[in-house]
């Protein structure tokens, strides 16, 4: 077994590394292009909805107040004409970038901590590469992957971006597998 501050030094490096591969994937790489593609009538649906001065946050629409209301006529028929749509609301003005980035740095930490506290548990000092990758790739990835899937299971997300990003996941957690077979402490 290995303590978790004994691995601080991977915990971050990883993380460091995770966080220059995502700004590569997104920025430098034609990957992530088409994730979002841009509507036909994007000043008239601008144009339509700035009025309303929707708060930022997450709407559904057409939204029953609840399970009684779903199965009335009336609701039905708001499901058939449509749209129906599930979207979030940013605040108005330049996205700003720092925040969300300072937020993904954090993230990966995380994920990180939870990698390291499972190999730690499950590996003792002086365990190999391949082991240690195994594990710390098996959790990294689930960190970063496997709860994507649900956006569009539940709330209708394309599944290309949702499979875009698990694949990136993947490549996070092989990377902050290596990040700590390469530093795993020895024995």
């Amino acid at each position: 077994m290995v303590s978790l501050g004994a691995l601080w030094i991977p915990i971050l490096i990883s993380a460091v590394i995770v966080f220059i591969a995502s700004s590569i994937i997104h920025m430098a790489l034609p990957w992530h292009k088409s994730d979002y593609p841009k509507l036909a009538a994007e000043r008239s649906v601008m144009d339509a909805l700035r009025p309303l001065a929707l708060p930022p946050g997450d709407y559904m629409i057409p939204r029953a107040s609840d399970m009684k209301e779903m199965k009335t006529p009336e609701f039905q028929d708001r499901m058939r004409q449509g749209p129906v749509i599930v979207m979030t609301v940013r605040p108005n003005g330049p996205w700003k970038m720092g925040g969300s980035l300072l937020q993904w740095f954090i993230y990966s930490i995380v994920v990180s901590i939870f990698a390291a506290y499972i190999g730690g548990r499950a590996l003792p000092a002086g365990a190999d590469y391949l082991h240690v990758f195994q594990i710390v790739g098996t959790t990294a990835i689930a960190g970063y992957s496997l709860a994507l899937a649900q956006h569009s299971i539940w709330y209708g997300r394309g599944w290309g971006l949702t499979i875009r990003s698990a694949v990136d996941g993947v490549i996070y957690g092989a990377l902050t597998a290596g990040t700590f077979g390469w530093l795993w402490p020895a024995a």
